[in-house]
């Protein structure tokens, strides 16, 4: 089952004191959580449930949370009695704002001298965090749904729009916050954005950085469904169920095709797609599909 939401509460002698003290005190606390309380996991009727519940943070990832929430997407693949996940987060306020620039990083000894930063680190840093963590969503082998119950920001947003559906609360909103930091986008952001709403609305987005309220969202296409926040989990959970009973290794390698017609040509795509029809055709399910269809009757649907 999921695990109660972290609530601390703090007396200072000040109202700004406290409000300082109270954050601290209540970001150490999350820390000294064990990780799998800050990134829950539950299944449930064939559904992985991954919750990012570290509210008292805005659900800013650390390096062990990102490192966490890439493990359990990719040990979902070969779970036979796991055939759908949504991701999602704790609270009310933010999805995932990105990476949690308040915790400390390890670095390697320094001789004296040497600069607090090196040229080459920032760069081993995302290809051994970020770059982990985005096309382990992309490649799994399950359906993904993004429930976005806040604001997603950053690598936040990127989390969200890798997923394979995104329903978000109506409260809920996109930020690619990135030049308002004077940053260059990150988490594949400059991969995924362009692809889903074209090269120059990308520029536009991400130049500006303006908020990108749900409902504009789905007018952009970012996301499938927009629900009152009330509904955000009923929603996902219908999706979910419903893909988890459908037929799993057909959702895979639709996935597969979908996601790989975006980056090779039309000859190529004709290949893997000969080979996606072959290797599903070996599945149950696509015995069963066909057998449903001569047999005039509903299919039932295994998984494999």
């Amino acid at each position: 089952m999921l695990v109660p939401l972290l609530q601390a509460s703090t007396l200072s002698e000040s109202p700004i004191r406290a409000a300082s003290s109270q954050r601290r005190e209540t970001a150490d606390m999350a820390d000294e959580r064990a990780p799998e309380d800050q990134i829950l996991f539950e299944v449930k009727n064939h559904v992985a449930w991954i919750t990012i519940n570290r509210p008292e943070r805005g659900n800013a990832l650390a390096p062990i949370n990102r490192d966490r929430l890439r493990d359990l997407i990719e040990g979902l693949n070969g779970q036979l009695d796991i055939r759908a996940a949504v991701l999602t987060a704790a609270g009310d306020k933010m999805f995932c704002p990105g990476a949690d620039i308040s915790t400390d990083r390890e670095n390697p000894p320094r001789p004296e001298g040497a600069p607090a930063s090196s040229v080459g680190e920032a760069r081993r840093m995302m290809l051994r965090g970020q770059h982990t963590l985005m096309p382990a969503i992309l490649d799994a082998d399950v359906p993904i749904i993004a429930a976005v119950n806040g604001t997603a920001a950053g690598m936040g947003a990127h989390l969200a729009l890798m997923c394979d559906l995104v329903i978000m609360a109506e409260e809920a909103k996109f930020i690619e916050v990135f030049a308002r930091r004077g940053l260059v986008p990150d988490a594949l952001g400059a991969w995924i954005l362009p692809r889903l709403v074209g090269p120059m609305k990308a520029k536009e987005l991400m130049f500006f950085a303006d908020d990108i309220p749900a409902s504009q969202a789905l007018e952009l296409g970012l996301c499938n469904k927009v629900v009152p926040r009330a509904e955000l989990q009923a929603t996902a959970t219908e999706w979910a169920e419903r893909l988890a009973a459908g037929p799993t290794k057909s959702y895979m390698l639709t996935k597969w095709l979908i996601n790989r017609s975006l980056d090779v040509d039309r000859h190529t795509l004709a290949e893997e797609e000969s080979w996606a029809v072959e290797l599903n055709m070996a599945s149950l399910d696509a015995a069963e599909g066909i057998a449903s269809f001569r047999e005039r009757r509903e299919p039932t649907w295994r998984g494999f």
